[in-house]
């Protein structure tokens, strides 16, 4: 997969990679878009770039890493993977994504 990533570039024209459905029908940018430009960008070092295509996603991808790593390791990360899943930080990721996304939009 992230040699896929790699390789294509999403932005290309023509791209074997879908488009935002949300983007294509109301020309708004839900929470994911630009997330496969800015893997893309990530896999070739352009970071300022990833975090102008989808800064959320960029900042929110090591927290990604670090609940995987909860899952695999439970017994030594129990705490930290309880306050991770916990309904607080969901709830607030939520509402992190929601104004994320209402601000990217107007901006």
């Amino acid at each position: 997969m992230i040699y896929i990533y790699a390789g294509y570039d999403p932005a290309a024209e023509g791209s074997m990679f879908p488009r935002c459905t949300v983007k294509t029908l109301t020309g708004l940018d839900c929470p994911g878009c630009g997330a496969q430009r800015a893997i893309h960008a990530l896999l070739h070092g352009h970071i300022l770039e990833a975090l102008r295509l989808n800064a959320l996603f960029v900042i929110e991808l090591p927290l990604l890493l670090l609940l995987a790593l909860t899952s695999l390791f439970t017994d030594r990360f129990h705490r930290l993977r309880r306050i991770l899943v916990s309904r607080t930080f969901i709830l607030i990721l939520l509402a992190t994504i929601i104004v994320f996304t209402i601000v990217r939009n107007l901006v």
